[in-house]
């Protein structure tokens, strides 16, 4: 398996980027690396991780895409970046999946243009797994369509369904879409469409109902649909809030010689804690519905959280994800033919039965 690294992408790269390569590197000793960016200071680090150095392979992108560039920027100027070449070498079926910690329009923006969006699919989405009280949960969209219609959200529960699938290991995922409510008649017109759309469509999807903004963390069902702009609010306040009770929990745990002595009787609790919540081990979001695989690793990761990012491209690749998408998607197109034909039959009935 090859893959393609934007190693200039993130806030610590390209260091962070080479650790996370020999980390993964070390993990799974059959992968291949091609990692572009600078040549003369990827070599340097190279020579330090030997890992990395024999599983890879160096080519020179002589331009960066910085975490502030606007997309339209990238888009036009941005053609020898670290980025674009990394996308391409997926594109031109050099690698197997691309991986960046890169600015994330830029990235969106790039890897729709080159790659193109899978037949049935109309718009990709950003899709993550984070843990729950239950297990772990997908959610998409997480920021990149603020808009969304019915159809849209119906083809992001089909993408979040098979990522639990093939991601997570769930045999049967159930599926909730985000709501103000869990009753039939709450939300918008779209919600309510695409509600009734999952329940019209001739696939296997375990369609759970609508779910609320507590339901996230519960883990009431394994994945859940919402647009972009509700996701990534919904993401950010959840990141917000663990930062929020870690430091009130430090807090309470150093303000006093009982609470330090609580700490010391109750660290090994503590430290699994710690690491249940330590979103390294969760970094790595989707870039669903492209045709290619495209990970998005958070840009102020360190090499553990890359290498992470990475372990998700490569489990998408093992289990042929966009194959499982393509399947989904060739039932929605003819559910929605179906649709048509109905629909247009109707018409034709009209004229006749009102003459009679």
């Amino acid at each position: 398996m090859t893959l393609s690294i934007d190693a200039m992408g993130g806030d610590n790269a390209p260091e962070m980027v080479i650790d996370g390569v020999e980390t993964a590197a070390q993990q799974n000793p059959n992968l291949r690396f091609l990692l572009y960016g600078d040549e003369t200071r990827l070599n340097e680090m190279l020579a330090s991780h030997p890992a990395a150095l024999a599983a890879s392979e160096v080519r020179h992108a002589p331009d960066v895409i910085g975490s502030g560039d606007k997309v339209a920027t990238a888009l036009r100027a941005g053609r020898q970046s670290s980025m674009r070449l990394a996308i391409n070498a997926v594109g031109d079926g050099e690698a197997d999946a691309v991986v960046s910690a890169g600015n994330t329009g830029a990235l969106m923006a790039m890897a729709k243009f080159v790659l193109k969006t899978l037949p049935g699919i109309d718009r990709p989405a950003i899709a993550t797994y984070f843990p729950t009280m239950r297990s772990q949960t997908v959610m998409l969209d997480l920021g990149a369509n603020v808009e969304c219609d019915a159809d849209n959200l119906l083809q992001f529960a089909v993408m979040g369904e098979v990522f639990a699938r093939n991601v997570l290991g769930c045999e049967h995922p159930s599926v909730g879409i985000l709501n103000v409510g869990a009753e039939d008649l709450k939300g918008n017109q779209e919600v309510r469409g695409a509600a009734e759309l999952l329940q019209q469509t001739h696939l296997p999807i375990h369609f759970h109902g609508f779910v609320e903004g507590d339901d996230i963390a519960k883990g009431t069902v394994d994945v859940i649909v919402t647009d972009g702009f509700t996701g990534n609010v919904a993401l950010k306040t959840a990141e917000g809030m663990a930062s929020m009770f870690g430091y009130f929990l430090r807090s309470a745990l150093t303000s006093s010689l009982l609470g330090k002595l609580g700490a010391l009787i109750a660290r090994p609790a503590l430290l699994q804690f710690k690491k249940k919540f330590d979103p390294r081990l969760y970094n790595g979001a989707m870039f669903v519905g492209l045709n290619g695989i495209c990970v998005k690793s958070h840009g102020g990761t360190d090499g553990t959280g890359f290498a992470n990012a990475i372990g998700v491209a490569v489990n998408l690749v093992r289990n042929n994800f966009n194959e499982g998408i393509k399947e989904d998607c060739a039932q929605l197109l003819e559910d929605r033919d179906a649709a048509i034909l109905s629909a247009e039959a109707s018409d034709v009935d009209k004229p006749e039965a009102a003459a009679s």
